[in-house]
This record gives C-alpha cells, structure tokens and sequence, in this order.
C-alpha cells in the first residue's frame, strides 16, 4: 500500500522541480545567455553613466552619480524582471498542467524566487565591479535597502499575478502591458531624480509605488541623499499587498482558463 504523502511535502517537491527546470531554462536555453542576464542591465547603465559623465554631472541629491544609477536601475529591474517573468509563467510551463500537482501558482513562484536569486548575483556582481572602481557602494542602512527591495520584488510579483489573468482573459491585453512598462521606467525615476520634477507633476510621479521603492533603496546607500517629501515604504508594500492578494484570488477563480487557455 502506498503512503500518503504530505501535501506541503509534495508543494515543496514540485516547486523545487519547477526551480530546477526554470533555472536551466534561464541560465543555458540558448548560447551563453547567463551573459546575457548580465549583459543587459550593464549596458543600460554603462549607457546612462556615459551620458551624466557627458552633462559633467557627478552627484544626484548629494549621492555619487554612478551609484545612484546602478542602484536604481537594479532596483528597477528587479522589479521588472520578475513582473515579466511571473506574467508568462503559465504560458511557458503549459506541459506541466497535465500532472495533477502542478497548479497555474507553481511555475509562478518558481519564476519569482529564481528570478530574486539571479538579480541578487547579478547586484551583487555591478556592485563589486563599481567598488573596484573606487565608488563606495557599501549601503548606509541595510536593513532600509533590504525593506524597499524586497517590496519591489513583492510588487512584481503581484502585478505579474494580475497580469497574467488578465492576458489569459482578454489576450489583447499583452499589447498594453508591453506598452506600459517603458512609462514606468521613465516615470519611476530610474533616469531622472524625482527632485527636479516641478509640482503639481512630482506628486502625480508619487501616486508610482515604484517611484517610492526606488527613492528607498537610494535613500539606504547614501547618508545624505536629499529624497524626494513623501516617501513611504507602508505606500510600497499596501500596493505590493493588495496586488499579491488580488493575483492569487484572481489565479484561484480562473485557474481553469490559465490551464486551458
């Protein structure tokens, strides 16, 4: 007679397969495209540090320019990263659905937490290089840093979530969600401090829970960084929450379309 098995024991067996498949996929699908993972937020920021080193600006609110840069377009992309990664969750890992274990929110936190793992190398990587260069990239308050990141990831998921229901619903909406994201690097303050933005324009700017974890995380690497009035990790992680919520309802009442679609 066979045993039972818990179920948690089996969550945790099939988010670790997932883990394991997602992790291949990412890091050797095509030729050399760990280099790639790489490659894309250095050339962003190799781009943008050239075009402050150009203007001759060297700091942004009192905080070294090539730090704010690298710092917030980590930030930005790790966000972005998972947003994406967690919205064609489902669509990629559609083979899976024929065994019964798999649920549509499996592949997705599988996505999720990889995708947290490789931005942390990657950080981790740009940062070292940066401290190689003389640029003091050790955090002023970790803790902070650690608060605002983890809120982004979180959002990321959330929205990947949403939009993933969305898209399996009414397809057209991959279109849209495509479009949306380069606004959202815009207006996030990923290239341009929010300090200079004049009112009424910085507190529309504001209603961006982005906007907020970025200036966070900056706020956490330099001491003296002159923030934008009004940050609020509660407004990051309230949006995070009600999103992350919102996602896993929606996945919950149509997960027969996510599977069948």
């Amino acid at each position: 007679m066979s045993e039972v098995r818990n179920p948690m024991v089996v969550s945790f067996a099939v988010w670790k397969a997932i883990f394991l498949r997602e992790a291949l996929d990412r890091l050797f699908d095509m030729r050399a495209a760990w280099f790639w993972l790489l490659a894309e937020p250095v050339l962003h920021i190799g781009f943008l540090v050239f075009i402050f080193t150009v203007l001759r600006m060297r700091t942004v609110g009192n905080a070294d320019v090539a730090v704010w840069i690298i710092v917030g377009m980590l930030a930005f992309f790790l966000f972005r990263r998972t947003a994406v990664q967690v919205t064609y969750a489902v669509d990629s890992n559609q083979p899976l659905f024929t065994y019964r274990q798999v649920k549509p929110f499996d592949p997705a936190l599988a996505r999720a937490v990889l995708e947290a793992f490789l931005m942390a190398i990657i950080s981790t990587i740009i940062l070292s290089v940066a401290a190689l260069l003389s640029h003091d990239t050790w955090p002023h308050d970790p803790l902070l840093v650690l608060s605002a990141v983890f809120g982004l990831w979180l959002f990321g998921v959330g929205y990947g979530l949403v939009a993933s229901v969305l898209m399996a619903l009414v397809p057209e909406m991959e279109h849209i969600l495509k479009i949306l994201m380069l606004p959202l690097y815009l207006i996030s303050g990923v290239i341009m401090p929010l300090v200079v933005i004049p009112q009424p324009y910085l507190d529309l700017l504001m209603l961006n829970p982005i906007a907020h974890g970025l200036e966070l995380v900056r706020a956490g690497f330099f001491p003296y960084y002159h923030t934008v009035q009004g940050l609020s990790m509660e407004y990051l992680y309230a949006w995070a929450i009600v999103s992350l919520f919102l996602g896993l309802m929606l996945y919950r009442r149509f997960a027969l379309q996510l599977v069948m679609k």
